[in-house]
C-alpha cells in the first residue's frame, strides 16, 4: 500500500512471472493469457495497477500479453516522489535515451528478441507491440523485427526535451519508413490534445515520417480522469495516459472508446483465438 494516498499496489497475482533472456541480457516479463502475443510497455514510472488493468483488459480480449519490466517497482502505485527518483534513474540509463540527439534507445533491440520469442511461442500472424508515455515510440522502433505487425503508440515522450522529436536516429528512421511501406503496416497512435510530453508538433512529425500509415487520434482536454494517481497529478501535471492512469472507466466514454479501438486494432491486425 502507498502510505500517501492508501491506495493498493498490485500483486500481480494472476500473470506468469518469466526470466526472458535476450542475447545475455535478462529482463523479467509478466505473462498472461492465451492467443497471439502483444507486449505491453509500461509508462513512467512503471508497471503500474493501471498498466496491469489495460494489460488485463487485453489479455481478456484474446491475446497473450507479454509485460516486461524496464524500470520501477512492478505493481507499486505511482507516488510522485518515488515516480520522480525512477524518472532520473531511467534518464541516465544507457538503455535509454530520453533527450534529443540520444537517437534510438539501446533497449528497443531487446525488445525486439522479446517479440521475436513471443511469436514463436505463440504463433499467429504477427505480435501487437504497445508502448505508452516513456516506452510510446518503441511500438514504432519495434517494427524493425518482422514480427512485430500492430504497433500501437500512446502519448510517445521521448525525447524529452523536444517536442518534434521521434527518439529515431536517421538510420531507424529510415528502416522503419521502408518496413511500414513495404508491409502496408498501419500505426496507430493516441494523445491529448494540451498534452506537453506528447504534442502535435511530435504527432505532425510522425506523419511526415509515415504519411497516411500514421493514424494518429487527439482526445480533448476535457476527457481525462481528473483524479489520477500523484505521480501524473503532480510530475506529468497535463492530461496524458488515455488509456492508463487518465482513463475513465465507464461505458461510451472517449477513453473507453481510444481503449475499444486499440483491442479491435489488434483483432484486425493479429486475429484471436479462443
Amino acid at each position: 500500500m502507498s502510505a500517501d494516498n492508501g491506495c493498493l499496489d498490485d500483486p500481480i497475482p494472476d500473470f506468469s512471472r518469466q526470466r526472458v533472456d535476450v542475447d545475455g541480457v535478462v529482463k523479467t516479463v509478466y505473462v498472461s493469457g492465451r492467443g497471439p502475443a502483444v507486449v505491453l510497455m509500461p509508462e513512467m514510472p512503471g508497471i503500474s495497477p493501471d498498466v496491469l488493468r489495460l494489460a488485463r483488459w487485453v489479455r481478456d480480449a484474446g491475446f497473450t500479453v507479454h509485460v516486461p519490466s524496464l524500470f520501477g517497482v512492478d505493481g507499486a502505485w505511482p507516488t510522485a516522489e518515488g515516480g520522480q527518483t525512477i524518472v532520473r534513474r531511467a534518464c541516465v540509463s544507457a538503455e535509454f535515451r530520453a533527450f534529443a540527439g540520444g537517437g534510438t534507445s539501446p533497449v528497443t533491440a531487446w525488445l525486439r528478441g522479446l517479440a521475436r520469442q513471443a511469436h514463436a511461442a505463440c504463433g499467429g500472424v504477427g505480435v501487437g507491440a504497445i508502448g505508452l508515455c516513456f516506452t510510446g515510440n518503441f511500438a514504432l522502433t519495434m517494427t524493425l523485427e518482422p514480427a512485430v505487425v500492430a504497433p500501437v503508440l500512446g502519448h510517445p515522450s521521448l525525447p524529452l526535451d523536444d517536442p518534434a522529436g521521434l527518439e529515431l536516429d536517421d538510420e531507424d528512421a529510415r528502416a522503419v519508413r521502408a518496413r511500414v511501406t513495404r508491409d502496408g503496416l498501419k500505426v496507430l497512435a493516441y494523445r491529448f490534445e494540451g498534452d506537453r510530453w506528447c504534442t502535435g508538433q511530435r504527432f505532425a512529425a510522425y506523419r511526415d515520417l509515415l504519411g497516411d500509415a500514421f493514424d494518429g487520434r487527439v482526445l480533448p482536454d476535457g476527457a481525462a480522469n481528473t483524479s489520477p494517481p500523484p505521480f501524473f497529478r503532480d510530475v506529468v501535471e497535463t492530461p496524458h495516459s488515455v488509456v492508463t492512469a487518465h482513463l475513465v472507466d465507464e461505458e461510451g466514454h472517449p477513453t473507453v472508446r481510444a481503449r475499444d479501438e486499440i483491442l479491435a486494432f489488434l483483432a484486425e491486425r493479429l486475429g484471436t483465438r479462443g
